[in-house]
C-alpha cells in the first residue's frame, strides 16, 4: 500500500508501515514554527536496479520554494545531483544529466522532491537536500539504497569475456615461449654458424700438421731405407769377407795336407831303401 506526502496533502508516497513515523515528525516540526528547516525521513529509500524512485524532502514550516536556490548533493562526492535556482535548472554532474528532476508541482507548497530515473548500484548512499535563502542555509539527508537482484547472476558476456581474457592470456604466454624458444635456436644457430666459420681454418690447419708429418714420415722413411741400404752394403762386404775367409781356410787346409804329405814320404823311402 502507499500513499502521497508533503505540505498540504493528505497522504504519504510510502509504504504504511512508515506513516506514523513521518506523522510524528511533522507533528514535531509543525507550521507554527517561525525557523525554516528541511524535514528528511530517517529510513532509506529502496529500489532494485532500473527502477525510477523520488527523494523526498520539503520545507518546515511549509513555504513556496519557487524562488528559493535548492540542491542535491551526493554526499561521498559532494557533487551536484541536481540544482535548481529561480525557476531554472542549472549545472550537475554528468552520470545525473538527463536522469533527475525537481519535481515542479509541489513546490509552492514546499515539497523539495527530487525523481531519479533507471537507478544503478552506484545510485546508493546518501544526499543532501539543501535550501538557501535569505534567512540562511538549511539542509537534510536522505538515503538511497539500490539492490541488484541479478548481482549473482554470471552473464554470458561476463563468461565471454573471461574466456576472451583467458584465451589473451594463454596466448601471451606461448607467444613469450616461442619468442624465448626461437632466441634461444637462434642462439644456438648463431654459435653453430661461427663453429663452421671457423671449421674451415681448423681443417686448414689439421692439413698443414698432417702434411708435415707426413714430410716427417718420408723423411724417416728415407733415413730408414738409407740405413737398409747401408746394412746391406755392410752385410755383402761380410759375406765377402766370409767368402775370402773361407778359401783362406781351404788352402791353409791344403798346405797342412801337402805339410804333411811331404813329411811322411821321406820316412818311407827311409824304412824300405836302407843305406850302406
Amino acid at each position: 500500500m502507499w500513499f502521497v506526502s508533503g505540505c498540504k496533502q493528505s497522504s504519504f508516497a510510502l509504504p504504511w508501515r512508515t506513516l506514523l513515523a513521518y506523522l510524528v515528525a511533522l507533528n514535531l516540526l509543525c507550521p507554527g514554527s517561525a525557523k525554516l528547516r528541511v524535514v528528511a525521513l530517517n529510513f532509506p529509500v529502496t529500489a532494485t536496479v532500473g527502477q525510477d524512485v523520488v527523494l523526498h524532502c520539503h520545507l518546515s514550516p511549509c513555504k513556496d520554494a519557487r524562488s528559493l536556490d535548492i540542491r542535491w548533493i551526493q554526499h561521498r562526492s559532494s557533487g551536484l545531483v541536481h540544482h535548481y535556482q529561480n525557476g531554472e535548472d542549472l549545472e550537475q554532474m554528468e552520470e545525473y544529466k538527463g536522469r533527475t528532476e525537481l519535481l515542479r508541482d509541489g513546490l509552492s507548497d514546499g515539497n523539495l522532491y527530487l525523481h531519479i530515473t533507471a537507478v544503478s548500484s552506484s545510485d546508493s548512499g546518501s544526499y543532501m537536500c539543501t535550501v538557501q535563502d535569505d534567512g540562511g542555509y538549511v539542509e537534510a539527508m536522505v538515503n538511497l539504497q539500490v539492490s541488484d537482484p541479478f548481482s549473482h547472476i554470471v552473464h554470458p558476456w561476463k563468461v565471454a569475456l573471461a574466456v576472451v581474457l583467458t584465451l589473451l592470456f594463454a596466448s601471451f604466454v606461448i607467444i613469450v615461449f616461442l619468442h624465448r624458444m626461437q632466441a634461444a635456436q637462434t642462439k644456438n644457430l648463431k654459435i653453430k654458424d661461427a663453429v663452421l666459420e671457423e671449421l674451415p681454418v681448423i681443417l686448414v690447419k689439421k692439413i698443414e700438421e698432417f702434411e708435415k708429418e707426413n714430410s716427417q714420415l718420408k723423411k724417416q722413411v728415407a733415413e730408414l731405407v738409407e740405413q737398409i741400404e747401408e746394412f746391406e752394403k755392410e752385410n755383402s762386404q761380410l759375406k765377402e769377407h766370409y767368402m775370402k775367409m773361407v778359401l783362406s781356410a781351404a788352402d791353409l787346409k791344403k798346405q797342412v795336407a801337402e805339410l804333411e804329405l811331404g813329411e811322411s814320404s821321406p820316412n818311407q823311402r827311409n824304412m824300405g831303401f836302407p843305406t850302406g
